[in-house]
Parts: structure tokens; C-alpha cells; sequence
């Protein structure tokens, strides 16, 4: 009886996107070399702007909001820089490629990756924010927080985009940036806004269209990094 080929065919779209996101996150894991980079900026961002800070000039609550978001981007960038370079290294992404994987899976778990790094670097800047400047902790916190995770959904999305087209670059530290920067400002706006609206103690209805905004930016951009992705990938 001769025998019979195997057939590999990939598990599924989650369970490969999944798959790609545990094996980023366990190498970063190990490493650890983006996230505390990541951590020492958000901190050392956080003292200076406290330590340059003139309270008499500018109330708490008009600086802050700006300390959280800078911090946010930029450590954002530090993780996006390293998201395709652990494939880049022995050319991995061919193999990567070569599966059976598809490519919008490829997309889906390298954001997935990027948005626990996001996430984890802003679950200890925001309680140094709060430390650093005295800011009342209260009701508003959570609508800040909220505001947070949808930013960093956009933010993972479109910064995975570009982190792909940049890593095919020599360059890819300076052209990042670059790229993806001009993009984060219709995501960076509305957040911020909303999240001086919930500082100030105003209710939640009051940054109810800033969070339309961020919400529609979060699903048109999404889908469309999903589907342009794939064509970054082109030789």
C-alpha cells in the first residue's frame, strides 16, 4: 500500500493568530529588552515633566492628559520597532510565510503581540502619572482607561502596518516614525480630548462623540491594515 501524503493545513485564522502573538510575547518575554526599555522611558518621561513642571503656570489636570499621551506613542514606537525584527534576523518570515498561515493571520497576531506590550507599558504609567502629578483617583480613572485600551487597538493596528513595510528597510528605526506618526494623530486626538473631558470630573456623555471617533478610527483603520498587510509583504 504506498503511502499517503500528509496534508498540513493551518488550524485557523484565531488559533493562528494567536499562535504568532504567545511566540512574540514568550521571546519578549525572555528578553525583555523592548519592554523595560519601554518602561524606563515611560518613567523617565513621567519625572521630567514633573520635575520641569510649574504648578503655578499649569494646573495638573491641563499637563497631565499631554504627559499620558507623548508617553503612550513614543513607548508604543519602541515596541512596534521590534515587532518584525525577530523574524528579520535569520529571514524567518519566509518560513513564516511558507506556511500555512495566512497572511491576514500574520497581521492579526503580530498586532494581538503589539497590544498586550502597549497595554502592559500603560498599566504602570498611568499609576505613575497619578503618583507623580497627585491626581485624584476616582470614577473618571476608568473612562481613562477605557479610552486607553481603544487607542492602543489603533495605534497596534496601524503601527504593525508600518513596522512591516519599515522592516524591509536598512533604516527601519529612523523610517517608522515617519510613516506611522502622521497616522496616530486622528487616533491621538480624540483620545486625548476625551481623556480631559474624564479628568476634570465631567461625565462620561460629555466625551461621548470624542469616543465615537476613536472607535470608528479603531474599525475603519483595522479592516484596512488587515487587508493592506498583505501586500507589504511583496518583494
Amino acid at each position: 500500500m504506498s503511502a499517503t501524503p500528509l496534508s498540513y493545513r493551518s488550524p485557523g485564522f484565531v488559533a493562528d493568530a494567536w499562535r504568532l502573538a504567545k511566540k512574540d510575547l514568550l521571546i519578549e518575554f525572555r528578553t525583555r529588552s523592548a519592554f523595560l526599555a519601554a518602561c524606563v522611558f515611560a518613567l523617565l518621561s513621567v519625572a521630567i515633566f514633573r520635575f520641569t513642571w510649574d504648578a503655578t503656570a499649569v494646573p495638573a489636570m491641563d499637563l497631565a492628559p499631554a504627559v499620558l499621551w507623548v508617553i503612550f506613542t513614543f513607548s508604543g514606537l519602541l515596541g512596534l520597532n521590534r515587532s518584525f525584527a525577530v523574524e528579520q534576523a535569520d529571514r524567518a518570515m519566509d518560513a513564516l510565510l511558507a506556511s500555512p498561515m495566512s497572511r491576514e493571520a500574520v497581521f492579526a497576531g503580530k498586532a494581538l503581540a503589539n497590544l498586550v506590550f502597549v497595554v502592559a507599558v500603560q498599566a504602570l504609567a498611568l499609576p505613575a502619572l497619578a503618583l507623580f502629578f497627585g491626581l485624584p483617583v476616582g470614577s473618571g480613572w476608568w473612562g481613562v482607561v477605557a479610552i486607553v485600551l481603544l487607542a492602543a487597538i489603533g495605534l497596534s493596528a496601524v503601527g504593525t502596518l508600518f513596522a512591516a513595510v519599515a522592516s524591509n528597510t536598512r533604516l527601519a528605526e529612523m523610517l517608522l516614525p515617519m510613516l506611522a506618526l502622521p497616522f496616530f494623530v486622528p487616533l491621538i486626538i480624540p483620545a486625548a480630548q476625551a481623556s480631559v473631558i474624564l479628568l476634570n470630573g465631567r461625565p462620561m456623555a460629555d466625551a461621548a462623540n470624542w469616543l465615537k471617533i476613536l472607535l470608528a478610527f479603531d474599525i475603519v483603520f483595522t479592516a484596512a491594515c488587515t487587508v493592506a498587510f498583505p501586500y507589504t509583504l511583496e518583494e
